[in-house]
């Protein structure tokens, strides 16, 4: 049986069809324009801690979306039941709300022209053929290989192993039709070590299209052991003012940031420290960001956007300065810009220094720091979009000549997003993609360190 029908109980063309009816009837009803995804998911997730198995979860849902206008006017309803009846009354509530909602020059459907006709095929669809005991022995195996690393891996906040599949359909009156299916999958294990009374957790993960993509059980587990037992012994550290390293996957924090700031909602609202900075520098002159929707199987690969926009290649930060945002067919209107084809987000994006060498592993990175701190965790949320103010909870390592000296926790680090953009002097070739970001460790010539008094 093929995958498609093991997994969703509806082919493709069936949602087709189903999204040509409601076009068809959202029209009947006096609707100008009309648009609707329908989506269905199947998936299976586990957790198990201390080798017991804490949970064992099936997840199977489905939903249909409809967005009705009657001239400028939005409406938009959702249903679950799939029945002629109950998409119908889907259909009606969101034409009534349509029909009564205030005016809004800038609502509407993407242009025709800017639909992508003939999308790609991404390879993002890979099945994961597993059962409840099959996954919940990879989350033992995790678990198991971070207990067995060192003795002073004590307790676990457990592992989990997670397949999950999903497609969908969209489709708007302006001739757009068009979906697929995705898979996502993980593996995950947080051990907790202990030491004199003190206790430190950490974490790793692997999430990838395809299982067989994924990082070995035995690994994840040990990795995520050795980073908690490396945090013991940790303590603050004065207040001072001195270099920051950004491990990579907390550095695409840095760069998420960026993502958030130059988003058309926080633009058109002026909520934005990046406000009119096209064409201005907003990262140091050797760095560059570069976004492709287009890599096969990746988690940010998408042919089009969730308005049937097509995607595209383009240098997001080129040489330090910004080319471009990140902008859905509302906010273009609202900017009087184009829309870029990030409805629903940015795709896969990736900074690049023209300073990197292939040698500039972790160890190179620290030897570059000299005397500064090395930060692997952030807490809270403490950055101000509009005026770029950042301040978080940190923990991590102090290096002196290069060389890690010893962990650090209860500290916070505290700039401003657009000077450390600007002061980034040096990225990693130790390369991490998660999610849609892919970067190296950064470091930040200085910031503020506030620990003792």
């Amino acid at each position: 049986m093929p995958a498609h029908s093991r997994l969703f109980p509806h082919s493709q063309d069936q949602l087709k069809d189903i999204a040509n009816d409601i076009l068809k009837y959202a029209r009947e009803l006096g609707a100008t324009d009309a648009a609707t995804e329908i989506s269905e998911g199947d998936g299976l997730s586990v957790t198990v801690r201390r080798d017991e198995v804490e949970t064992i979860e099936h997840n199977r849902d489905k939903t249909v979306g409809v967005t009705v206008f009657v001239g400028n006017k939005r409406g938009n309803a959702s249903t679950s039941d799939f029945s002629t009846k109950a998409i119908r009354d889907t259909v009606a509530a969101a034409h009534n709300i349509a029909r009564f909602t205030a005016e809004d020059d800038c609502a509407g459907l993407a242009e025709a022209e800017l639909l992508e006709r003939a999308p790609r095929d991404l390879d993002l669809f890979h099945p994961w053929d597993l059962n409840a005991d099959q996954a919940v022995e990879l989350a033992r195996r995790a678990e198991r290989a971070a207990f067995e690393t060192d003795a002073h891996i004590e307790n676990s906040d457990g592992a989990s192993v997670s397949a999950q599949h999903s497609q969908f359909v969209l489709a708007t009156s302006r001739g757009f039709l068009g979906g697929f299916p995705v898979s996502r999958h993980y593996i995950s294990c947080a051990p907790i070590a202990g030491h004199q009374g003190q206790m430190q957790r950490d974490d790793w993960h692997s999430s990838q299209r395809r299982a067989s993509d994924l990082l070995e059980p035995e690994r994840i587990g040990r990795y995520a052991a050795q980073r908690a037992l490396s945090r013991l012994g940790a303590r603050p550290i004065d207040t001072c003012k001195a270099p920051v390293l950004f491990e990579a996957p907390i550095a695409m924090g840095l760069i998420n940031s960026l993502v958030q700031g130059a988003s058309g909602g926080a633009l058109y609202r002026k909520a934005t420290f990046l406000a009119d900075s096209v064409d201005r520098p907003v990262l140091a002159d050797h760095l560059s960001i570069h976004e492709d929707p287009y890599v096969p199987r990746a988690m940010g690969s998408a042919p089009f956007d969730d308005e049937g926009v097509r995607t595209q290649k383009r240098a997001l930060v080129e040489d330090g300065v910004l080319r471009g945002y990140f902008l859905s067919t509302y906010s273009a209107r609202k900017l009087k810009l184009p829309t870029t084809g990030n409805a629903g987000g940015a795709h896969n994006l990736s900074l690049t220094s023209t300073l990197t060498d292939p040698a500039d592993d972790l160890d190179a990175m620290l030897r570059k720091l000299g005397r500064g701190l090395f930060v692997t965790d952030l807490m809270g949320q403490g950055v101000n979009l509009i005026t770029g103010d950042y301040s978080r909870g940190a923990s991590g390592f102090w290096v002196e000549n290069g060389v890690i000296q010893f962990p650090v926790e209860e500290i916070t680090i505290a700039g401003n997003l657009a000077q450390m953009l600007r002061h980034i002097v040096a990225v990693g070739a130790d390369r991490l993609v998660r999610g849609n970001k892919t970067s190296g460790s950064i470091l930040i010539e200085q910031m503020t360190i506030a620990g003792r008094a």
